[in-house]
């Protein structure tokens, strides 16, 4: 499963989820669909923004994390 690590990325930089919709100039309900996994895709051009405004690289922003076995 990927994650999308903006969250405690957010935290780091102590900055929030307000802050980051007007850095990127986007709508509240776009950046929470990403933040809670609820897109199946996320354009580069978003990708190289959250890199940029939280000064993170793609590792740090994308997390894949081995689901658990039923």
């Amino acid at each position: 499963m990927i994650k999308i690590n903006i969250v405690e990325l957010l935290k780091r930089k102590q900055k929030t989820k307000y802050w980051l919709k007007q850095q990127m100039n986007i709508t509240s309900r776009n950046l929470n669909r990403i933040i809670n996994g609820e897109t199946s895709s996320i354009s580069f051009k978003y990708i190289e923004e959250l890199c940029e405004y939280l000064d993170c690289t793609v590792n740090e922003l994308i997390i894949l994390e081995k689901e658990q076995k039923k």
